[in-house]
């Protein structure tokens, strides 16, 4: 039982190594968390998304990943442009105060807009398979027996305290942001990090 609980609390540092970083997830889960718009939606999809990736390197998919190249370099080009189209927007929105004023109430994007959005942040991202799919996976199966399922859920339990935490602790933030000049700040963040994850995955290889 206790090489149990450390293969979960290895998953668990494993798991957060990775996923606290900035990236198009997180930016976007932040953002929905200091509107508190839709932000149980984001956090589900990207803690199962996490979870179905690491069961997914765990069972061995991962070798499929490294035998077709060309599934990452699809997903690769399809990832790089929408992550510029959406760093294009956030641009577009720190730059017209009409906008920011909508941001700071709150004003209410479709549902189904906004699980496309997290869907295509999540899935035309090829880092999260090389993380996930690959990494964890690999890093998993080099545990004995069941203990590798152990890791992948302590892995999978990071992923879903960190977005948990992410959304619904952005409203700690609130004051800060009810000035809209905090959003254009945001925006202007996003837009960068947006842009240089579209770029980087189309100079990178």
């Amino acid at each position: 039982m206790t090489s149990w609980v450390l293969a979960a609390f290895a998953g668990l540092g494993t798991g957060l190594s990775l996923i606290v970083a900035i990236g198009a997830q997180n930016a976007y889960a932040l953002r929905q968390g200091l509107r508190r718009e839709h932000v149980g939606i984001v956090v589900a999809i990207c803690a199962l998304s996490d979870a179905t990736l690491i069961v997914a390197g765990v069972s061995g998919i991962g070798v499929i990943v490294e035998r077709a190249p060309w599934a990452i370099t699809v997903i690769r080009y399809g990832g790089a442009a929408f992550l510029l189209a959406y760093g294009l927007m956030a641009a577009r929105r720190a730059l017209r105060a009409d906008r920011l004023a909508a941001d700071v109430s709150g004003g209410g994007t479709p549902w189904g807009r906004v699980v496309a959005t997290t869907l295509a942040l999540t899935w035309l991202n090829p880092h999260v398979y090389l993380d996930t799919v690959l990494l964890l996976g690999s890093i998993a199966n080099a545990r004995p027996g069941e203990e590798r399922w152990v890791f992948a859920a302590g892995a999978a339990l990071a992923s879903l305290l960190w977005f948990g935490g992410l959304g619904y602790g952005a409203r700690l933030l609130s004051g800060v942001f009810a000035r809209p000049r905090s959003w254009q700040i945001l925006d202007v963040g996003i837009a960068i990090v947006m842009i240089t994850l579209g770029v980087s995955l189309v100079v990178e290889h």
